[in-house]
C-alpha cells in the first residue's frame, strides 16, 4: 500500500528509533526519558514514541502528534505524560527539529544548586550560551509531581529555554534541542559528559576551573558540527548491535 503523501520519511522514523537506543546505550536515558523529531513534511507535527522505555522503541511505536500534544492515531496506546515539552518547544522555536528530554544523572545537581553548567571542553561548546534552570514552582505552584504534564507548563519551560540549546529542570532533568536529530543526540550525550567532568574539575580545582570562553566555544562548535555523523555512526552501531 502506498503511504499517504504527508507520511513522515521512513528514514526519519529509523533515525528516531536509533536515537532512542543510542541515548539509552550512552547512559543519557534509562527506562524513562524521550526524544522527538519535527515532522519532515508537516512542521506543525512531530514524531514521538508511545509511552515506553526508550531502549525498547521500534518503528511501529512511533506516533505522529500535533503541537498541542494530541496523537493523530494512537490506537489506544499510552502516551508520554510529558509530550507537552515537545509540542510547546516546537511552537516557540521554529529552528528546532529535535528535542531530547532526559533525567541525565550527572546534570541533575546543576539544576538543584547555584553552580552553573558551563562548557569545560571543546565537545560541549554549545553550552557557552548558558543552560537556564526551569523552576517548576514558579509556573505550577508548590505541590506538582515535577512533571511537565500540561501545555501551560510546557509553554513556561519553552519560555525559560529561550534561545538556548539546553535547559535544566530543577529536581527533574533537562531538555536539549537542536536543528537536527543527530545534533540533538550529540548535544544530549555531551551535556551529560560535560556535567560529569565539570563536577570532577570543581573538586580537583577546589572551585577554580578554567572554562571555554565565548570565542573558543564558538570555534569548537563550528568544528564539531560537520563531524556529528561520525559519532552517530559509532553510537548507532554500538546501540543497534551492528545494524545500520
Amino acid at each position: 500500500m502506498t503511504p499517504p503523501a504527508d507520511a513522515p520519511d521512513p528514514a526519519l522514523i529509523d533515525d528516531l528509533v536509533a536515537a532512542n537506543h543510542i541515548l539509552y546505550n550512552e547512559g543519557v536515558v534509562d527506562g524513562f526519558g524521550h526524544v522527538s523529531a519535527r515532522h519532515d513534511k508537516e512542521p506543525g507535527r512531530f514524531l514521538l514514541a508511545r509511552s515506553m522505555a526508550p531502549g525498547l522503541v521500534g518503528g511501529d511505536d512511533i506516533l505522529v502528534f500535533d503541537l498541542d500534544g494530541n496523537a493523530l492515531a494512537a490506537g489506544g496506546r499510552a502516551l508520554y505524560l510529558e509530550r507537552f515539552i515537545h509540542g510547546e518547544i516546537y511552537k516557540a522555536r521554529p529552528d528546532v527539529a529535535a528535542i531530547v528530554h532526559s533525567h541525565s544523572p550527572s546534570v541533575i545537581p546543576f539544576g538543584a544548586t547555584a553552580v552553573a553548567l558551563k562548557p569545560i571542553y571543546h565537545m560541549s561548546g554549545f553550552l557557552a550560551a548558558g543552560a537556564p534552570v526551569f523552576e517548576i514552582r514558579e509556573a505550577g505552584g508548590e505541590a506538582t509531581d515535577m512533571l511537565i504534564r500540561s501545555p501551560a507548563l510546557g509553554a513556561a519551560l519553552a519560555r525559560r529555554l529561550g534561545a538556548a540549546a539546553v535547559a535544566l529542570l530543577r529536581g527533574h532533568g533537562n531538555v536539549v534541542v537542536a536543528e537536527s536529530l543527530k545534533l540533538a543526540v550529540f548535544r544530549a550525550i555531551y551535556t551529560e559528559i560535560n556535567a560529569r567532568l565539570q563536577a570532577e574539575a570543581l573538586l580537583l580545582g577546589q572551585g577554580r576551573v578554567t572554562f571555554l570562553n565565548e570565542q573558543e566555544a564558538a570555534a569548537a562548535t563550528a568544528t564539531n558540527g560537520p563531524q556529528v555523523g561520525r559519532a552517530w555512526d559509532l553510537w548507532k552501531r554500538n546501540a543497534m548491535g551492528g545494524r545500520r
